[in-house]
This record gives structure tokens, C-alpha cells and sequence, in this order.
């Protein structure tokens, strides 16, 4: 972990659902990013920056402006290709995780980058020049005010965080490099909302609000009092819990894709978005993936009905609102009711064996 300037994010007072939303992308950023929606002073932009300074620095090959990584060969960019033969092994060296900002006027071509076509066909160079996705690969994307941003733009964004690659085409000429990245849009839905459609294709989506709690609010006003009249002193007092949480994400990153899963847990997640008439099967993905990362970041092997519990409710909550006119969205408790009723269902048509009911009764602890 590294040492900056940046608020830490374990001095973040409350807000836990969008922490754990952010850890849970660090755990695996293919889950697909998180959307954070509040008012303004939520602490929004703070977190998405704070994170970057717990993520461990990376391998990347030397002179690449992809970072690309130089172990995996299969993903490398066509720079790094017409350079280095996928036998070799290129000269590398270490980074800091990239934290990118795209500003709200950003243009697709500065997002995704640009080919120079009369170089290209005067002297057949394929030259290109990097964009912001570039930049971004293997790092934290964080768009502030998504909602502002053109709709193309977004779902260019959200297309390259999907598939990981970014392919520019123009002329016949094409040129790719990997675009792998955790999405953190942040926004006020006072100031306009995103189509459903863009919305669904964000991973997680939190809700945040002004804390009430005076207590809290009395630590909050003290914590950035100190940070601001003695950074360094703040920081220090602060490290040790820092580099526990970054060492924490990076053990929960070396054994989330061996985490297990069984047949009942799968029951549970394609019931529980079936019953909540949720479209398409994005979410069961999705929270099958934060499922196991979560269960990674809290140290055990196996999924259990707390880790599907704590992905459903980031992952269901903006898939709710189908109607423009609706105001149906997601009550306290509905979901852990859901499971509850489904863990029943699944237990009364006798599918469950001694091993399910052991994850059944492991979790019920935990939600409560």
C-alpha cells in the first residue's frame, strides 16, 4: 500500500454499504463496477480515490501505455504485440494502481482513443493514440456526475468494462488493447437520472444519504478538521487500519476464484431474482460473482446465505425501478425475508442434503 495525501478510506465514518460495494470490486473487478447515488457531502468521490491508495501496486510491461501485464500474453495490447513476440518476456516494472477521472465533456474519441489513418496509409504505420480507457486498464475508472455524460459515452464505457478490450476501428484499420477496470460512476439523481437500461448494466448500486446520527456527525466534523490542519500526522494515526484493510483485499483477490459454491446456492440466487420478476440474468451473475467475493473477503472457502444476501441487496436494488411512474423499490429486510422463504422452499421439496443445511444454519447467524 502506498502513502499519499488521499482521506483514508478507513476514516470514512458510516456509509458501510458502499464500502463493502467498493470492496467487493477490488476483491474482483470483473463483478462490473458500482454506481453510487446521493446528495452531495456523501463522501462519494472521497471513497472511489481512497480506494486506489489500498490496492497493491501492479506489474506492467515496460514503455506500455496500456499497462499491460506482462504474465498474460493472451491480453496484451497490439502495441505490445508488435514489439514483443507472446514468447518472450518483456522488461517490466511496477506501478501504482491508476486512478483515472473522466470528465463529464469527454469525447469518444478522447474515452477510447484514436487511430491515425493518413500515417496508417502514407507509410503503413498503425499509429495510435491512447484514450482515457488506456489509461484506465487494470486500474479504478471514476466517473463523477455519470449521469450528465452522454449516453453513448456510457455505454462505451460500460461495453469495455463488460468485455475488457478496447477495439478502435476506422478505415480498415483496427488497433486493440485490454481495457480492464473497476467502474465507479457517482451522481445525484436530483440533477437527472440514468436510463434504466444503462442502470441494469452497472454491477451494484448504492443508495447513500447525509448521516443523522449526531455521534457520527461529531466524528465526522473532527476526523476532516484534523486531516486538513495535519495530513501527515492524520494519515500516520490512520495507517495501521489502512494497511490491515489493503492487506485484507489483496488475500480475499489471491482465493476469490477458488471460493465454492453449491447447488443450492444457486437455487437461491436464480430464485430469489426470478421472484423479484428482475429481467434478463445480468443480476444472477452478478451476485453469484460478489457472493464469492465477499465470502473471500471475509476468509472463507464456501458461499453461504450471508454473502448472497449482502450481493443481492447491491445488486437488486436499481433493477427494481421498471416503470418511469413506479416508485417501487427494494423495503428494509425484503430481501433476507426472500431467502429465508426460498432456504423454506428449497428445504420442504427436499433438495437440501446435510451439506446445504449446514451453510443454511452458518449463515442465519450471521444475519442476525
Amino acid at each position: 500500500m502506498r502513502h499519499t495525501t488521499v482521506y483514508p478510506f478507513t476514516a470514512i465514518v458510516g456509509q458501510e454499504r458502499m464500502k463493502r460495494a467498493l470492496i467487493l470490486n477490488a476483491v474482483n473487478p470483473s463483478i462490473g463496477g458500482v454506481l453510487i447515488r446521493g446528495e452531495k457531502g456523501t463522501a462519494k468521490s472521497t471513497a472511489a480515490r481512497a480506494l486506489a491508495v489500498l490496492l497493491p501496486e501492479i506489474d506492467v510491461v515496460e514503455n506500455s501505455p496500456f499497462n499491460d501485464d506482462p504474465t498474460r500474453p493472451d491480453t496484451w495490447s497490439d502495441y505490445v504485440r508488435a514489439n514483443h513476440g507472446i514468447l518472450d518476456t518483456p522488461a517490466s516494472h511496477k506501478r501504482r494502481t491508476p486512478l483515472v477521472d473522466l470528465p463529464v465533456s469527454a469525447t469518444e474519441d478522447r474515452v477510447v482513443g484514436t487511430l491515425d489513418i493518413e500515417k496508417a496509409i502514407k507509410s503503413g504505420e498503425k499509429h495510435f493514440e491512447p484514450g482515457i480507457l488506456a489509461s484506465a486498464n487494470r486500474g479504478i475508472l471514476y466517473v463523477d456526475e455519470v449521469n450528465l455524460l452522454d449516453d453513448h459515452i456510457v455505454d462505451l464505457l460500460l461495453d469495455s468494462a463488460a468485455m475488457g478490450i478496447n477495439v478502435v476501428e476506422r478505415e480498415g484499420i483496427s488497433f486493440s488493447h485490454p481495457a480492464k477496470f473497476i467502474l465507479v460512476g457517482t451522481m445525484n439523481p436530483e440533477e437527472g437520472e440514468l436510463r434504466p437500461q444503462l442502470l441494469d448494466r452497472f454491477a451494484l448500486s448504492v443508495e447513500i444519504s447525509g448521516i443523522k446520527d449526531v455521534d457520527d456527525r461529531m466524528a465526522i466534523l473532527e476526523r476532516h478538521i484534523s486531516f486538513d490542519e495535519a495530513p501527515k500526522q492524520f494519515l500516520k494515526e490512520w495507517v495501521q487500519h489502512e494497511e490491515a484493510l489493503s492487506n485484507k483485499i489483496s488475500g480475499a483477490q489471491k482465493i476469490v476464484d477458488s471460493i465454492k459454491y453449491t447447488a443450492r446456492d444457486l437455487y437461491m440466487v436464480a430464485n430469489l431474482t426470478s421472484s423479484f420478476a428482475v429481467d434478463g440474468h445480468r443480476a444472477d451473475l452478478v451476485i453469484l460473482k460478489a457472493a464469492r467475493a465477499n465470502a473471500a473477503y471475509e476468509g472463507r472457502k464456501r458461499i453461504n446465505d450471508h454473502d448472497i444476501l449482502v450481493a443481492a441487496e447491491l445488486a437488486l436494488g436499481h433493477r427494481m425501478k421498471r416503470d418511469p411512474f413506479s416508485d417501487a423499490v427494494l423495503g428494509e429486510g425484503d430481501v433476507e425475508a426472500r431467502l429465508e422463504d426460498i432456504a423454506d422452499q428449497w428445504d420442504q421439496e427436499g433438495e437440501g442434503g446435510e451439506d446445504s443445511q449446514s451453510s443454511k444454519d452458518d449463515s442465519k447467524k450471521k444475519m442476525t
